[in-house]
């Protein structure tokens, strides 16, 4: 490690380390106003890590940030020849950060997406001015060094393999423009840590903070690939996609990890790591291994799977594959059979809302058949979305919810959002809400989305509200 930690001479490529950091706005004394002294060791942390870019002196930096403009199916590269921002949102105006462009770069870079069919470049710019994620950084780097130009990338709702092969292609641009790259990925950790968190508490937090701090700090990327889409829902985490991009750009080199700090005191993680490349080597090549390592996820899955979801899983398949509805299969349980009840069938893609239909209460002979006509209707027609592809079906994770009969409530007071969906009705409009959905953590959120979805304005009275429980098969 001697002599390894900063410098120019010691290994000369493209792509010359990178850090990962958080971006809490309270890290900013103008908006903490001393409260940023409870994350002192993040702090310091940050200074060292933007000292170590410092002394890598990069031609050009990335910043992939979490709130840059997201996409479904776009990565979006900020265009232009710069952009500037405000903590305005966060009480201090007065705090500008601005940055220069590397549009060199920003062009290669489309380019090479282009040629190699991933859906990346500058089209659809809505948000010019930068993101706290983005300032975040440049606050703590300027004071150590100004030399550099800017790219910033966004994330999508692609795969994670996808925003790996995304960083493996800002090192062929840096390549080509022979061009000395550091990456910053700025990206929170869980948002779950506390009761007293903004999002409230989930085992989740602390279980993914521990396990992506282990990643992190031993460098071990092709781990980012094995967590599994609804715990890093349930984790709420913020930065997993920008880690994972960052971490393409070290594809096939061997890479030296440290942590810096990690504490999470107000209920949200916060990060911090340095990595710089020490040499290539082949057994890192691991874009090749996501298919592997998500086939063995999706086996085990499978292997779970109840005969409910068995059910569902089985109908889509059919579907989309014939155009047919299947018949029902001979081995269902009896209470499959015997029992009716309204059900909703969900389903979702790399972790991301694919399609979701249900009845409220039952319109056909058996849960069974709800099952196979709602899932039919999930995956080709939901409003929301575009029919499911055949090419999209292994990547396709299944819920099943059966409901119970709606039990009307005189008050917001008798709602739990963990035990109870709600059905909020006036007149001819109505909206439901699932229970138990990650991100929805008072019932004042629950209320509000079921009357989005009705077309009931916000202070609208005068609604009647009916409870339910689901038993949630998944």
């Amino acid at each position: 490690m001697k002599g390894k930690k900063f410098g120019r001479e010691v290994f000369s490529m493209s792509i010359v380390g990178a850090v990962m950091v958080p971006h809490p706005p309270l890290l900013i004394p103008e908006v903490g106003h001393g409260e940023e002294r409870g994350i002192q060791s993040t702090i310091d942390a940050y200074r060292e890590a933007m000292r170590f870019i410092a002394h890598l002196k990069p031609d050009t930096v990335i910043i992939s940030s979490p709130h840059s403009i997201l996409y479904s199916d776009y990565f979006h590269i900020s265009p232009g020849q710069g952009a500037e921002g405000t903590f305005a949102p966060f009480g201090a105006p007065q705090v500008r950060i601005s940055c220069v462009y590397d549009t060199e770069f920003v062009n290669a870079l489309a380019t090479g997406a282009k040629q190699s069919g991933l859906r990346a470049g500058t089209l659809g710019d809505r948000q010019p001015e930068l993101d706290h994620a983005t300032m975040i950084p440049l606050y703590f780097l300027y004071p150590c060094y100004k030399d550099f130009k800017v790219v910033r990338v966004g994330l999508s709702g692609y795969s994670l393999k996808h925003h790996y092969a995304l960083g493996m292609l800002v090192r062929k641009a840096a390549d080509v423009l022979h061009r000395r790259v550091a990456w910053i990925a700025s990206g929170d950790l869980s948002h779950k840590l506390k009761k007293s968190g903004p999002y409230g508490f989930d085992p989740a937090g602390p279980q993914y903070d521990e396990r992506i701090m282990a990643v992190m700090r031993h460098a071990r990327f092709d781990e980012l690939f094995a967590f599994k889409d609804s715990f890093l829902e349930e984790a709420a985490e913020c930065g997993h996609r920008s880690f994972t991009e960052m971490a393409g750009a070290f594809d096939g080199l061997a890479v030296e990890a440290r942590q810096l700090s990690y504490e999470g005191p107000f209920g949200v993680g916060y990060g911090v790591c340095t990595f710089q490349p020490a040499g290539p080597d082949p057994s890192r090549h691991y874009l090749d291994r996501y298919d592997e390592i998500r086939d063995q996820m999706r086996k085990e899955r499978l292997a779970r799977e109840d005969a409910y979801v068995k059910l569902a899983r089985a109908t889509i398949e059919h579907y989309v594959k014939t155009g047919n509805l299947q018949k029902l299969p001979p081995d269902l349980p009896e209470e499959m059979l015997d029992r009716k009840a309204g059900v909703f069938v969900s389903l979702k893609e790399n972790g991301v809302l694919r399609g979701c239909i249900g009845t409220i209460g039952p319109m056909y002979g058996s849960v069974a058949d709800e099952i196979r006509h709602n899932a039919v209707a999930a995956c080709s027609r939901d409003p929301r979305f575009t029919p499911v592809q055949p090419q999209e079906l292994p990547d396709l994770v299944y819920s099943v919810d059966v409901l119970s009969p709606m039990e009307p409530i005189d008050s917001p007071a008798q709602l739990d959002v963990k035990r109870y969906g709600v059905l909020v009705t006036k007149g001819s409009r109505s909206g439901l809400l699932l229970p138990n959905l990650a991100g929805i953590d008072t019932v004042e959120q629950q209320l509000s989305i079921a009357k989005q979805k009705a077309g009931i304005g916000e202070e609208e009275t005068g609604c009647s509200l009916e409870r339910f429980e689901v038993i949630r098969h998944e």
